[in-house]
């Protein structure tokens, strides 16, 4: 499958069950990274607009960058009533956007998609001399309590590619090339989610490698799901517990 459409089918369960980011990760990139109020950010991979919002929020001015047409709509039906909102049909090795155009560039759950050496050279050609590159994720922790522990078994057990997929594959070795020979900074921060079933079936469905409907992993993985589930819950939640991690620099 295209890496562009492959969330095609999964937006109604990205919008409703994926995180948001930690209120501390934002400021961290108005107080340290040198974002500003008025800036003119490019979210590049920018998905049905989670982090556009939380940028919009701050007083900047962003134009989302997403090459995924339900994603992109997504966001356009949540976000483009506000004035300093613009999305944009584009990729992160093309992004359609003109030289030297934008203050600073995020990618948030997005940079393990991109063709590094182009997006590289996209990113250089856009931003404005001394512009910062952020990289961010919300990183699933894969250990430290039972539920974790079981439900990262289950993604290896049933998940379709999860292991030639998940952005941990991308070393911070490659992650410090690619801002090389600039120096690359990291902030690391943790939030989680309390989720019921409901929205624990959401939140695993919302994940490129998880099975759909109809697919034969599907019915099995999500029978195992709620019997994680019950074995783990505390008045009726379990917590997705997550580590925000942030690497910034120039290209």
């Amino acid at each position: 499958m295209d890496n562009k459409e492959r969330f095609s089918t999964r937006v109604d369960a990205y919008v409703k069950y994926r995180p948001s980011y930690p209120a501390e990760a934002v400021s961290y990139l108005y107080d340290t990274v040198g974002f500003q109020a008025g800036d003119e950010i490019a979210d590049i991979g920018a998905g049905t607009g989670k982090f556009s919002k939380l940028l919009l929020a701050q007083g900047s001015h962003v134009v989302a960058v997403e090459p995924n047409e339900p994603m992109r709509e997504a966001a356009m039906q949540e976000l483009g009533g506000i004035a300093n909102y613009r999305g944009a049909n584009g990729a992160a090795e093309e992004t359609g956007l003109p030289d030297h155009s934008v203050d600073h560039i995020v990618c948030a759950q997005a940079f393990h998609w991109f063709d590094r050496t182009a997006a590289r050279a996209e990113f250089h050609r856009i931003l404005k001399p001394g512009g910062k590159v952020v990289l961010i994720w919300n990183a699933r922790k894969l250990h430290g309590t039972p539920f974790l522990e079981e439900y990262e078994q289950l993604l290896r057990q049933y998940g379709t590619d999860y292991e030639r997929l998940r952005h941990k594959n991308i070393s911070k070795e490659a992650l410090a090339a690619f801002f090389s020979p600039n120096e690359m900074t990291v902030a690391t921060f943790t939030m989680r989610q309390l989720l019921n079933k409901e929205e624990l079936g959401g939140r695993l469905l919302s994940s490129s490698y998880a099975p759909e409907l109809g697919h034969p992993n599907h019915e099995p993985m999500m029978a195992e799901l709620a019997r994680i589930f019950e074995r783990n819950q505390q008045n009726g939640v379990v917590s997705f517990d997550y580590e925000t991690e942030i690497f910034w620099g120039e290209v």
